[in-house]
């Protein structure tokens, strides 16, 4: 998938400035680093989820905010969207290249901090 801004900038070699204001990168940030755009990445880390599913992986969020997070990572190129033709249709999300590459130092994170957490005087 060849999806938004930071990827079509990543393939001429270039760089964006993420501290300038202007950086269509930042938005990416932003996503990646927002309350639910976190827990969407990490939830489906391991396997697709059907939006449902993904729902219920996510304890506190709610469909409206679960929908508008999907859809700026999904703008992105970091979540990929497949829509099966059914009725009702089923729609699936799972992580594209992109979004496993900015997921794994999610997970390492996670890890770090679970471990840290269950060490005894933590």
């Amino acid at each position: 998938m060849r999806e938004g801004a930071q990827l079509r900038q990543a393939e001429t070699g270039n760089r964006y400035d993420v501290f300038h204001t202007d950086c269509p990168a930042r938005d990416v940030v932003d996503h990646v680093t927002s309350k639910w755009g976190v827990w969407v990445l990490i939830s489906l880390r391991s396997n697709d989820l059907r939006f449902y599913e993904l729902r219920d992986s996510i304890q506190g969020i709610s469909e409206k905010m679960l929908a508008q997070t999907l859809r700026g990572l999904v703008k992105d190129g970091l979540v990929r969207r497949e829509v099966e033709p059914t009725t009702p249709p089923q729609v699936t999300y799972g992580l594209t290249e992109f979004g496993q590459d900015v997921g794994e130092p999610l997970k390492d994170l996670f890890d770090r901090i679970t471990q840290r957490m269950s060490l005894p005087g933590a």
